[in-house]
Formats: structure tokens, C-alpha cells, sequence
């Protein structure tokens, strides 16, 4: 949120700087994200000077350019050349100096001294569009006679400088989504920091209306409405607001419009209540329905867009029941205010904040007005916000009072907190002077009803949605009190305890974490929301699974992830657009699954679970661009190796697991690795193209996901001992076997081990050949068995018998022929 420095000092007149303010604000709690000087028109119109034109010839080399001189208050007239149609001597002009910088879009000049068609030209004679001051570029500026030579054009247009102060609220903050929020919070640091200030908001007078002239309105459900005011005014008239107005709008990024929208929209950021302005003659009836409308009801908001109403979407209605209002989010096409508008209904509700929100996703819609209302705005504040606008609407705009009408069957009384001084200085950590307390409440609008014994019971204004508990109140005090005064005792207080499961699950994620940044890897870090749009269609993770959000941000954030894949390959698109081509990539997340067969009644959580897991993504080229090497992109083998030393490092030896080939719809080739009980640990493989497809990644992916909580109890089941270095020498022997395509090199090992248990020591596949001297449908594997016994030197007679055994066994089981 953008916060307007000037802006701020008309409720909080103080002497801190700009950058004074916004360090105050973030030791507070509202934190800062940065501070910019701004100007109504970019550059300030610096350089810029009211000039006369004394003379205007026509250029001798051209027959449009003409060569003028001009006095801009200087010793001597410019000599400028100019090309346009309707530059004349005597005129009263704007002239660019030498020097100065113009801006258009995003694009910037400097105007220098140059020669045109062999004329020198010592400046440029402006026109609108050129400088900033309006949209006309068929000509340059030509000014009232009255307009003095030699003033700078940023003191002629009146050119404002503020500074624009950017807040990050929090959801929690909403009553800090204004200037007078703000200037609230910052009231109550300085006067805790003895530097007090007038804390004031505008008076509000309003002449007497004619209290018959209102708008009937009708709201059948309170609860989607809390309360619902309008005000009736009649004869404005709709035009251009007021330069001042136009200044505090466009200082936080706001563009102008009417008069009475731009009022609407000013004292939204003064005060931080949405308001809503109705032309009185496009409410067919002369009645107001506040009501949701049929599933699929056809709704033009006034950004043109034709949008389709759900049945729980709040709208506001004319007698008809036809839409004309989003409640809370939106303006309609047909009923907002334009330059023939000659009566307003101003509205001024509060709305449920639930409804808001879920309207303002589906819809797509993330307005100034939404962002207030499903953060939960006070019922109470609605009366001075319509009082307030409707005193700018009678001051600017012109008119006459009619009637107001009110709906609030409910009225919410503010928040009632017991707490006592002894609770306040137990939270904290410190004794904290009573008075000291009492000031900061005060200064906050906290305020004590009565207090007894030391406890005070206290009266919290509705606008704190966040301050309903006597922790949350020393939440407040304790950020205007500032967290850097509470002082460390120096006393370091520890205790003892053993290792326990989490501490070692995170020793070990360190520990890989080190060894896969070592390889080269860069860890990253996903939203663990995702999109559930993602899921549909899958087998393997389906929609039907996924944890939905009843609530959510948007439609690409409505559900918690099943897998890390999805967010990696966003990941993965993001760099590829910023040309990186290479990415070894890894990161750990928990995933969430909702199995809908364990949900009952009784016990409606079991059917929610999650589940810690490594993810590690491989794309693009392994070398590349190197003089020692050619090119070689990298492959699912890569990964293999990767995910061997993971499980190597957490202590599964080879042995105890099996790579198989599975069926998985998120994989083109997908491989599990599972223990040799069965249980899975995790897969690997090259993902499926349709799916790189829809992130637009152009080559391969190749994706592993652990099941880590599976590795570490695994990991658990194996003690860590020191052993001698062999003192027997370790036997290789070679076997090269034709197998069909269809054997892999997994299957072998898996057969080699189970022949031999005690001294095979590893298997490695060593080469590998398809092609031609090979029969159809057959490949060559070279494969070496490593055999070592740590009692004795094995003799040949002994590896024969268990090469004898392999080889027999290969044979029978993988039809394998010694070449």
C-alpha cells in the first residue's frame, strides 16, 4: 500500500523525514518496503521555461521547419528550430534547454545543442504530450499573454513533489490500510518516544437534507450485511476534480477520473472504508436490494468485462433483481457515475468479509475495495466515511441533501478484554510502568472502562479484528512500546536432552543438503500451495486427492501439493526463460493427500496425512562450451546416480534395494526403488512430455522424489562401525551377456546378489552395445562382479563355483548367452 508523505501530515503534522517516518513505521510493526520521491509530472518539468517568440521565419533548407528566436529570461534569445504547423512570432511558448530531459512512456531524451538542415538549434518549443502536461502532439503549447517570460514551467503548472512511502500490510492490519491508519500507529510511537503530535481527522458538517428523499433499500440477510448506509444527492455536477484532489490521487499511483469517483477513492485511502457511488437514474425502481442472484447470471463490470454471477456471489440489485454492483469488489457498467450523472445514492456498507474474498478469487478481481472489505472492516465506521465523502461531493461537486438511509438491525458493540498489569509485565519480560501502559492504550483508542486491583477492562474499537484477547492487546503495547527497550537479563538459561527423531532427520537433511551443493546442485524453496488445476486428469496423483483450500488466494494457490514436482518444473520454466539452461536442482517440502476411503464422522482427520520428501531435478546440458570435453547433455542416468548417493550417504547400502520399472503418468520413464521387502522409497525418471509441454519447457526433465521419512527409518535399521581396511585382495571377472532389449542391467545385479550373498561386493555394468552383428531384439551388456573374502584370500576354485552359479542362474532366469 502506498502511502503519501504529505498526504500523512494533513492528520499528523510532525517534523520526521520521509525516511524518518518509515523507519518509525517498521520498528511499529508496519514494515517499509522502501521510500520514492515523486512528482505529478515525471522529471518536475525541470529545465523547462516560459519563452516569447520574437521572431519566425521559414527555414531556407525546408519547406515545414522554421527558425525561430525566442527569449526564455536569459543575456541573449535562443535560436530554436521548430516543426510545428502552428508555432507564430509573439506567441507565449514552453522551451526544453539545452540539457534538459523529457520523457515519454518509458523512453527518455536529452535535448542538445544541434544542427538541423544546417541551421543551429539551441533548444526544442514543446508541446503537451511532450513535456507531460496533456495528450496534444499535433502541436506545441501555446500560452496565455499573460504568461511571464523566463518562469520555470514546474512553478506555471503548479508541479507538486511528495514522497510515496510503500507499506507492506499485513493480513491482520486492516485498520492500517489508510493514511489515517497509518498516522494513528505512527501518533502513538512518537508520543511514547516523547515527541508528541496532533493526531487530527477532518471535521465533518453537513447542511440540513431533505430526510424524505432516500433510497428504500432492502437487505434480507444480515449476515452477509451487517449494515448497509446511502446517501441521496441531487444536481452535482460531474466534471474534473480539483487540482488538489488530482495531486493526492496520482502521488500514490492513483489516475484521476471524475470528481466523484476520485472523492470516493480519496477518502477510501483517507480512512480506509470502501465507498461506492450510484447514478440515481440507472437504479430502475428507485430501490435498493442487497442479495445474491441466480447461478450463471450475466454481470458487466465497469472494466467492460461480461462476467459470469455464482448463487453465492453478494451483488447489489436494483427493484428488478438486475445486478448493478459486486458487493464489496466491483462497480457495474450501467450504474456508474458519468459526466450526464445528476443525482448520486453514495453507498457506504460493510459486507461479510468471507463473501468478499471467495467472489474476489473466483472473479479474478483483487481491488482497493476487496482488499479491505475480506480483511473484515468495522460496521461502526461506515457513518463517517459517508459523511465524509458527502461533504467533498457538496464542496466540489455542488448539489443538495436528500436523505439517509441506514440499515444496521445488529449493531456491534466493540470488544470487551479483561487484563491485568502483572499479566502485561509476565508476557514481556520486563516491568513496564502502569502510566506507561495506560498512555499507549489511550494512544491506540483503547479504551479502559474501568480498573480494579490492577486489572483493566478495556473497550478494543471494532477496526482491530485482530485484538480480541488479552495477549493480542500486549501484542500492541509491546510494538509501540518497541521490542529493542525490553532488556536481556544476561542470565543463559539451557537444558539437557537426548537426540531425538526430528533432530536427526534434520542432521541428515544438512548433511545431503552439503552433498548435493557440493555436486553442483542449487537448492530451491515452492509454495507448498499449488494448483489444483495441475492434478486433473492423473492418475498417479489424482484431483480427487488433493487437499482442497476452502478459502483460497487465487485459483493458481487452491490446494496443498501432492508431489514437489509441479512446483520444480515452474521452477525450471522460470530460469529457461532467463536463458539458463543448465539445472541441477533440488529442495525439501512436505506433501499433503486426502484419501477419501479412511474419512468418517468420528474420525474425519484420518483421512488427511503428509509426509516429508527430497526432490531433485536435472535439465539441459551436463558439459557444455568446454575445450577438454564435447557437449553431452544430461540423462536419467545422471540422476540414478544421484539418488544412489543419497540412499549411500544415509547408509542403504546397494544391496538392500531394487531399482524395477514402473507404470507412473507423471513420467515418460519412471523407475522405483524400493527395499527388498517391498517398501517404496522413492522414484526417478525422465517426466512426461505432456507435462513439460504445459510449463513450456522444450527439452527433457528428469525428476526424483524420496520418500524421505521412508530413507531415515531405513537409515535408522543400520549402526555405523569402524572396520580394518581389507587385508585380502578383492577377484574382478568380466562377463559380456546377450540378453534381450528388454533385460536391465537392475534385473542382473538383482539375480547376481541373490546367487551370491557373502562375497559379491559390487556389480557394475561396464559397456553396453545395440546394433548391427547382434541378433534382432538382442543387446550386449559387459558386466564386472567384484568377490572378496575378509578371512582369506579366495582361490580359483571358489570363484569359479560362484561365476559358475551367476552364469547359470542368468541363463535360466534372462535366457543370457556368454558371447
Amino acid at each position: 500500500m502506498n502511502i503519501s508523505y504529505k498526504w500523512l501530515q494533513d492528520y499528523l503534522p510532525c517534523d520526521l523525514a520521509p525516511q524518518e517516518v518509515a523507519d518509525t513505521l517498521t520498528s511499529i510493526g508496519l514494515e517499509t518496503g522502501g521510500v520514492e520521491e515523486i512528482e505529478t509530472i515525471r522529471g518536475g518539468l525541470r529545465g523547462l521555461v516560459i519563452g516569447h517568440v520574437l521572431t519566425c521565419e521559414v527555414h531556407p533548407n525546408s519547406d515545414h521547419l522554421h527558425v525561430t528566436t525566442v527569449n526564455v529570461g536569459a543575456d541573449e534569445p535562443l535560436q530554436i528550430v521548430c516543426g510545428a504547423p502552428n508555432v507564430a512570432a509573439d506567441q507565449k511558448v514552453v522551451v526544453a534547454t539545452v540539457g534538459t530531459t523529457l520523457y515519454q512512456g518509458e523512453e527518455e531524451f536529452s535535448i542538445k545543442k544541434s544542427k538541423i538542415r544546417g541551421v543551429e538549434s539551441f533548444g526544442m518549443i514543446c508541446s503537451e504530450v511532450e513535456i507531460g502536461v496533456g495528450t496534444a502532439s499535433d502541436g506545441i503549447i501555446v500560452l496565455p499573454n499573460d504568461a511571464p517570460v523566463g518562469m520555470p514551467a514546474a512553478e506555471y503548472y503548479h508541479v507538486e513533489s511528495d514522497y510515496c512511502i510503500e507499506v507492506d500490510i499485513t493480513p491482520n492490519r486492516v485498520d492500517a490500510t489508510s493514511h489515517y491508519g497509518v498516522a494513528r500507529d505512527l501518533a502513538a510511537a512518537l508520543k511514547r518516544y516523547g515527541r508528541p503530535a496532533a493526531l487530527r481527522l477532518p471535521d465533518v458538517h453537513l447542511p440540513e437534507g431533505d430526510v424524505a428523499d432516500k433510497m428504500p433499500v432492502e437487505v434480507p440477510d444480515a449476515t452477509a450485511c451487517p449494515r448497509y448506509q446511502g446517501m441521496v444527492i441531487r444536481g452535482v455536477t460531474v466534471g474534473e476534480s480539483p487540482e488538489w484532489l488530482r495531486n493526492r490521487l496520482l502521488a500514490i499511483g492513483l489516475r484521476p477520473i471524475n470528481n466523484i469517483v476520485d472523492i470516493t477513492n480519496y477518502v477510501l485511502h483517507e480512512f480506509g472504508h470502501p465507498l461506492h457511488a450510484f447514478d440515481m437514474a440507472q437504479i430502475k425502481g428507485g430501490r435498493v436490494i442487497v442479495q445474491t442472484v441466480a447461478e450463471g447470471t450475466p454481470f458487466v463490470t465497469l472494466d467492460g468485462v461480461e462476467r459470469k454471477l455464482a448463487a453465492t456471489d453478494l451483488r447489489i440489485c436494483n427493484a428488478g433483481g438486475q445486478p448493478m454492483c459486486v458487493a464489496g469488489v466491483f462497480g457495474g457498467l450501467g450504474s456508474g457515475v458519468t459526466e450526464a450523472t445528476q443525482d448520486v445514492f453514495l453507498e457506504s456498507a460493510n459486507f461479510n468479509p468471507t463473501m468478499v474474498r471467495r467472489t474476489a478469487r473466483r472473479l479474478g478481481l483483487n481491488t482497493d475495495s476487496s482488499f479491505r472489505f475480506e480483511r473484515g472492516l468495522d460496521p461502526e465506521r461506515t457513518d463517517w466515511a459517508l459523511r465524509r465523502a458527502t461533504s467533498l461531493i457538496l464542496e466540489i461537486a455542488g448539489g443538495r441533501l436528500g436523505g439517509m438511509t441506514d440499515v444496521y438491525p445488529h449493531p456491534q458493540p466493540p470488544y470487551e478484554i479483561s487484563l491485568s498489569f502483572d499479566k502485561v509485565n509476565t508476557v514481556i519480560g520486563q516491568a513496564i510502568a502502569p502510566d506507561m501502559v495506560r498512555s499507549i492504550l489511550d494512544s491506540l483508542e483503547i479504551r479502559i472502562v474501568r480498573e480494579q486491583d490492577g486489572v483493566m477492562t478495556l473497550e478494543v474499537p471494532r477496526y482491530r479484528t485482530d485484538v480480541t484477547r488479552d495477549v493480542d492487546v500486549i501484542e500492541d503495547i509491546m510494538r509501540i512500546y518497541g521490542y529493542n527497550q525490553v532488556e536481556l537479563t544476561g542470565y543463559v538459561r539451557a537444558n539437557l536432552g537426548h537426540k531425538t527423531e526430528t533432530d536427526m532427520c534434520y542432521k541428515w537433511q544438512t548433511v545431503i543438503s552439503e552433498q548435493l551443493v557440493g555436486a553442483g546442485y542449487n537448492e530451491i524453496l515452492n509454495n507448498s500451495l499449488t494448483a489444483g488445476a495441475y492434478y486433473d486428469e492423473l492418475q498417479t496423483v489424482p484431483r480427487a486427492s488433493a487437499v482442497e483450500l476452502m478459502n483460497p488466494l487465487s485459483q493458481e494457490l487452491n490446494c496443498m501439493r501432492q508431489t514437489l514436482l509441479f512446483g520444480g518444473l515452474e521452477t525450471v520454466s522460470h530460469n529457461l526463460r532467463r536463458k539458463h539452461h543448465a539445472l541441477y536442482l533440488f529442495e525439501w517440502g512436505r506433501c499433503y493427500r486426502y484419501d477419501v476411503a479412511k474419512h468418517t464422522e468420528t474420525t474425519p482427520l484420518a483421512a488427511y496425512s503428509e509426509d516429508e520428501r527430497l526432490g531433485l531435478w536435472i535439465s539441459g546440458q551436463r558439459v557444455e562450451n568446454s575445450w577438454a570435453h564435447p557437449n553431452e547433455p544430461a540423462s536419467v542416468f545422471e540422476l540414478k546416480a544421484a539418488v544412489e548417493q543419497v540412499l549411500c550417504r544415509v547408509g542403504i547400502e546397494s544391496g538392500a534395494y531394487t531399482l524395477e520399472r514402473t507404470e507412473n503418468d507423471l513420467y515418460a520413464v519412471a523407475m522405483e526403488v524400493k527395499l527388498r521387502s517391498g517398501k517404496l522409497l522413492g522414484t526417478f525418471g525422465q517426466v512426461s512430455s505432456r507435462l513439460t509441454k504445459r510449463f513450456d519447457i522444450e527439452q527433457p526433465v528428469f525428476f526424483a522424489e524420496l520418500l524421505w521419512e521412508a530413507l531415515m527409518r531405513e537409515s535408522a535399521r543400520y549402526k555405523l562401525e569402524a572396520q580394518d581396511l581389507p587385508r585380502f585382495p578383492e577377484v574382478k571377472r568380466d562377463l559380456a551377456l546377450l540378453l534381450d532389449k528388454n533385460v536391465s542391467f537392475a534385473d542382473i545385479e538383482s539375480l547376481a546378489r541373490g546367487c551370491e550373498k557373502k562375497l559379491l561386493r559390487r556389480v557394475e555394468l561396464f559397456d553396453v552395445y545395440e546394433g548391427k552383428n547382434l541378433p534382432a531384439g538382442k543387446k550386449s551388456y559387459a558386466v564386472s562382479f567384484f568377490l572378496r573374502n575378509d578371512d582369506k584370500t579366495l582361490n580359483d576354485k571358489q570363484i569359479e563355483a560362484i561365476m559358475s552359479k551367476i552364469r547359470t542362474t542368468l541363463e535360466q532366469k534372462l535366457g543370457a548367452q556368454l558371447r
